[in-house]
């Protein structure tokens, strides 16, 4: 029987979270963590900043639908918008790179 908010992978338990976009879980190393620093929401790459965080795929379409739906105020638990230009211009670096093919 599998834990509460456990997923297996190879044949061991890993935790789980939900993508605040598209609301599908998925093993936390396959989600990129977010935390709100002055009314901004930034990529945590590091996963060690202070705070509440939430978690998004690494994708432009999950920022988009988080965005649409107004999560991040409800995940950060926090009244009004916040910015979250800092995680698009991560997610679009990504999207540069990952789209070069090398020389």
């Amino acid at each position: 029987m599998r834990q509460h908010g456990k997923l297996e992978y190879g044949g061991r338990a890993v935790p789980q979270r939900t993508c605040v976009g598209c609301r599908a879980r998925e093993a936390k190393s396959e989600l990129l963590r977010l935390v709100r620093v002055e009314g901004q929401v930034v990529p945590d790459l590091r996963g060690r900043l202070p705070g509440r965080g939430a978690s998004l795929h690494p994708a432009l379409s999950c920022l988009e639908l988080a965005e649409r739906r107004r999560a991040f105020p409800r995940a950060f638990r926090v009244p009004g918008p916040l910015d979250s230009s800092p995680v698009r211009a991560h997610l679009e670096g990504d999207q540069e790179m990952s789209c070069r093919t090398p020389s």
